[in-house]
């Protein structure tokens, strides 16, 4: 198996390996059990690097954020002579717009994205590349199969495969694929667990209004709630999360929208309660999800 790096990594993962151990080209194609001219061809990026050198250079798996695709060996011939596109399936890398913003929001609320370093098989070596958005199958069905899924292939042009949790009210849409979880991170979703990585709204996102309101929409038909107060004639929206970064981001957001809020409240929950507020809110966000969607149209704000 070879890796495919992003324009001008592969080089910079073989500079820094021989600049931080001292070595000479010599010593480290020695080292790599390569002839010099195999290790030119790595370093001016002519050649793809194979995974085993690839695992010596980098132990700690820094540079492996910085890889596009894997592809077999033999990836460049198939029959009758043509060229192959590899092991990894190529998606559409969208550019900055309000629907990717959206994507964005739902992925802070309720989405994660996982990758693991290669593990064994009998047969081969492979790792896990994935994003998944986790909902409840009695309110959010309708919003993952109608509206979030659509809005994933649109972006990614990627198959989005669906399933519940056994024994659980949830429900998942999930995507397999390196280059998703490599984009996300180049545009500031790091993968693994959400608190201790601190993610927030980017500032790609923040810095634009139209995006960061899109954003707003995600984030609130994910981990937003919708609801009449008992006993009176008043309503709230309510953010519930438990990243303070990410809560500081959107309390400070709604300001910046000039969508008046609550201070964080219990250590989790902002709430938007002026009915002038609301309707604030319901014109520059709004909401896709029809769980939120059903509740507003009982009420007149």
């Amino acid at each position: 198996m070879r890796f495919k790096f992003i324009n001008g990594k592969q080089k910079e993962l073989i500079n820094s390996f021989k600049e931080n151990k001292n070595l000479t080209r010599k010593q480290l194609a020695n080292f790599l059990q390569i002839k010099e001219g195999k290790l030119k061809a790595y370093s001016d990026e002519s050649s793809l690097i194979p995974k085993e050198i690839y695992d010596k250079l980098d132990s700690k798996k820094d540079f492996f954020k910085f890889i596009l695709e894997s592809k077999q060996e033999g990836w460049g011939k198939i029959k009758g002579g043509k060229n192959s596109t590899g092991s990894t399936k190529k998606i559409n890398l969208p550019e900055d717009s309000i629907e990717l913003s959206e994507f964005y929001g739902i992925m802070l609320g309720d989405g994660n994205s996982n990758r693991t370093n290669f593990y064994k098989s009998r047969k081969n070596k492979r790792g896990t590349y994935m994003i998944r958005i986790v909902g409840d199958s009695k309110k959010d069905e309708e919003y993952f199969s109608n509206y979030v899924k659509p809005l994933i292939e649109k972006l990614f042009h990627v198959i989005v495969k669906s399933g519940k949790f056994n024994q659980t009210n949830c429900i998942f849409i999930e995507v397999h694929s390196i280059q998703l979880v490599n984009f996300l991170e180049s545009k500031g979703f790091l993968p693994g667990n959400k608190l201790k990585n601190h993610l927030k709204i980017p500032s790609w996102i923040k810095e634009n209004k139209d995006y960061l309101r899109r954003c707003f929409r995600g984030l609130y038909d994910t981990d937003g709630s919708v609801y009449k107060l008992t006993g009176q004639n008043s309503h709230q929206f309510c953010f519930t999360n438990h990243n303070q970064d990410l809560l500081n981001d959107v309390r400070d957001s709604l300001l910046k929208l000039d969508i008046v809020c609550s201070k964080i409240s219990k250590g989790e929950d902002i709430y938007i309660t002026k009915k002038s507020e609301l309707r604030k809110f319901l014109k520059v966000v709004g909401f896709s999800n029809p769980r939120h969607l059903s509740k507003i149209k009982m009420w007149i704000i």
